[in-house]
């Protein structure tokens, strides 16, 4: 069932309507007697009487995606706004009204409902709920004025990582593939095919892009967001023996299926990220992620949260992060920094110049 977590240091705090709660994490307060903290310690931000919620979709808020992205923005205001915190994960769709609901019997300021597949019931919580604040992330408003949704441009990111693919491949064949054939995950499909092709169209050397066609609209799907996914290895499995050398899956953490693939085709690829920096949250996979496509939801629920909470305001308008303003972007080469040409970085920081200024369009 679901488990919810509260962050509220309030006596008398409960979430009523929900079954399996946990609550923990209560602050206590500190002891008289407590060791003098040193003046170069950071201090801990006053205490706001805020409490922002969220719950997520159908999997933990440690799933190196984007589940985690948004908690880590939540832990970002807690830290450094001082407001408390209280969060409800859905073991499957069915636990997605009753989070809702639970998070709404919390009293909480502001929920953010994490993931397209919770677009349904989180209108509804918002249509019977006005006086509360939603935010839908990857979602969309049935005309609710207190529900927010955010939304990314991230064929911007993955334009740039699907050129970095083409010009690091030696032999000139990438992958992707995605989880369910969806406008969130096409997106990232989309920019990464017209990346790899603008490299074979600046240097005509022919490029292969397996896994998506943006005009014909097919392409590889494992048919789900599960962890490490094996219907999702074998597809990285195909697509190795076709020739590929970086692969872009599109669905949460599918890389450690796809280094077993990678490993046991004895080959020397490579992948690209999703979501988050996955080089440096999980760097178990460092030495195969090339770089990562980030969807910066961390950033955006920190930015909602702290106008809200600090400033009063709060809106039904559109969130859109874009490379405009930092809300995606491809992250750094790490292991691969020695092995990517500076000519190739160059080239990248034009195309992400060239794609905010609105001179180069990632999806053509």
């Amino acid at each position: 069932m679901k488990s919810i977590t509260s962050r509220r240091a309030f006596a008398g705090f409960a979430i009523l309507g929900a079954s399996a709660m946990v609550l923990a994490g209560c602050a206590a307060a500190p002891e008289e007697e407590a060791a003098p903290v040193e003046e170069s310690v950071e201090e801990a931000a006053p205490a706001l009487d805020f409490l922002a919620c969220a719950v997520s979709d159908e999997a933990s808020f440690q799933d190196n995606s984007f589940n985690e992205a948004v908690y880590d923005g939540l832990l970002q205001a807690e830290s450094e706004l001082g407001v408390q915190i209280a969060e409800a994960e859905s073991n499957s769709a069915e636990d997605f009204a009753p989070n809702l609901q639970a998070m709404v019997d919390a009293s909480c300021d502001v929920i953010v409902a994490v993931g397209f597949n919770l677009v349904a019931d989180v209108n509804l919580a918002a249509a019977a709920n006005p006086d509360v604040s939603f935010v839908t992330v990857d979602g969309w408003s049935e005309g609710n004025d207190n529900l927010k949704p955010v939304g990314y441009k991230m064929n911007q990111s993955s334009y740039l990582a699907g050129y970095l693919a083409a010009a690091y491949s030696t032999t000139k064949v990438v992958g992707t593939y995605g989880g369910m054939q969806i406008d969130a995950v096409t997106d990232f499909m989309s920019g990464f095919y017209y990346g790899a092709k603008a490299y074979e169209t600046e240097t005509g050397t022919p490029v292969t892009v397996l896994g998506w066609d943006p005009v014909a609209a097919t392409g590889d799907f494992w048919g789900g967001f599960a962890p490490n996914d094996a219907v999702g290895k074998s597809i990285a499995a195909s697509q190795l023996e076709q020739g590929a050398d970086v692969l872009f899956p599109v669905g949460g953490d599918q890389f450690g299926a796809g280094i077993e693939a990678i490993k046991e085709a004895g080959d020397n690829a490579v992948m690209i990220g999703v979501d988050k920096d996955i080089a440096l949250t999980s760097p178990e996979y460092a030495d195969y992620i090339l770089t990562s496509a980030e969807k910066r939801m961390g950033a955006a629920t920190f930015d909602i949260i702290q106008d809200y909470a600090v400033n009063g305001n709060f809106t039904g308008d559109y969130y859109m992060g874009d490379l405009a303003n930092a809300g995606t972007d491809i992250s750094p080469f790490y292991a691969f920094e020695d092995k990517i040409d500076q000519a190739v970085k160059d080239r990248l920081a034009e195309l992400k110049a060239g794609i905010i200024d609105g001179s180069i369009d990632p999806l053509s």
